[in-house]
């Protein structure tokens, strides 16, 4: 049976999530205008992007700073959720390096700002201090669900791993997830739609198992509402590896706490696409001394410059997202 009052309190929190957004939103946008906080497109892009060249970035932070007002309100008044703050810890955590990385991008005026051997090192210490917290500390423990075995009180539908092997299994999942989050942030509204599709799924998912998780999807759902009104397409900002990061972190963490590592390919499909088309590109432009398998990696630009408009493949990943959380929610809600 589902928690009544943690439902009352995580629809709260995506209210108090999406009006906060929105009310930072037109304080944001010319601040960051008038910082000269501006994307700096690929030259080897498609040209359709070239205008988009100074669009105020960095928007994740007032992303951020709504999840992490909503969560706090939340706790005043519904009580503290360990749950809830070990997911809010991966996702700040993730959104502060993915912000040093805007701001070198942005000092330097280039579109590299960390190194992936720094931008590697500071995550993988910040996951392994996550798997740790929420060994100890989340009702999972080592525990993963099977998907579409049952879960839920009596459900015996779930491997155990020991710490030994649940600590490199956490440290890839949450660095493979973050990665292919990072790489759907490409084309206006992508990343903000799929992932508040997700963040739902997370949401509903909590509530089902009576999680605190449930707090934070909610206020990830409700800022990502809110940001689309800034993020469509055309888009006054983007969030960049801020807020890209961040909700990379968010994915990965709701999914760990929630023992769901096994959902990820299947509800987070669209970020497992994006993250094999560049493997795919990469290793055939290797192997083959220069030809391309896609026109253009991650696969949302193939797609692009094979004639679709932006809005159009972001409508149609965020169905294709919709979908398989609403398959995936189904196999929840049955053995609950």
């Amino acid at each position: 049976m589902m928690d009544k009052e943690l439902l009352i309190y995580s629809s709260i929190t995506l209210l108090t999530a999406f009006v906060a957004a929105c009310l930072m939103g037109p304080y944001f946008i010319p601040l960051l205008h008038r910082l000269k906080f501006g994307q700096e497109v690929r030259d080897d892009g498609p040209k359709e992007h070239l205008k988009k060249q100074g669009t105020p970035t960095m928007g994740g932070i007032f992303i951020a700073l709504a999840v992490v007002i909503a969560v706090l309100v939340s706790i005043i008044g519904h009580g503290f959720s360990a749950e809830a703050m070990i997911v809010l810890f991966l996702s700040i955590a993730f959104g502060a390096i993915g912000f040093m990385d805007d701001f070198l991008k942005i000092k330097k005026h280039q579109s590299e700002g960390l190194n992936p051997g720094q931008k590697l090192i500071l995550q993988l210490i910040v996951t392994l201090i996550f798997a740790y917290l929420s060994y100890t500390h989340g009702n999972m423990g080592g525990k993963i669900w099977i998907p579409f075995l049952g879960m839920g009180e009596g459900a015996r539908s779930y491997i155990e791993l020991p710490a030994l092997i649940y600590f490199p299994f956490v440290v890839i999942a949450v660095l493979g997830t973050d990665n292919g989050v990072n790489f759907t942030d490409g084309l206006d509204g992508l990343c903000s739609s799929v992932t508040a599709v997700t963040a739902a799924f997370f949401a509903v998912s909590a509530l089902l198992m009576g999680s605190g998780v449930a707090i934070t999807a909610s206020a990830v759902c409700g800022a990502l509402m809110a940001f689309l009104m800034f993020n469509v397409y055309p888009a006054k900002v983007f969030m960049g590896d801020t807020g890209s990061l961040m909700l990379g972190g968010f994915v990965a963490g709701a999914a760990v706490v929630l023992g769901m590592e096994l959902y990820i390919p299947i509800v987070g499909f669209i970020y497992l696409i994006e993250v094999v088309s560049v493997i795919i590109q990469v290793a055939y432009f290797k192997k083959t001394k220069g030809k391309r398998f896609f026109r253009m990696a991650p696969i949302h630009h193939h797609f692009e410059l094979c004639g679709n408009s932006e809005t159009r493949i972001v409508a149609a990943f965020t169905v294709i997202t919709l979908l398989l959380s609403l398959i995936s929610i189904v196999g929840i809600y049955v053995y609950v």
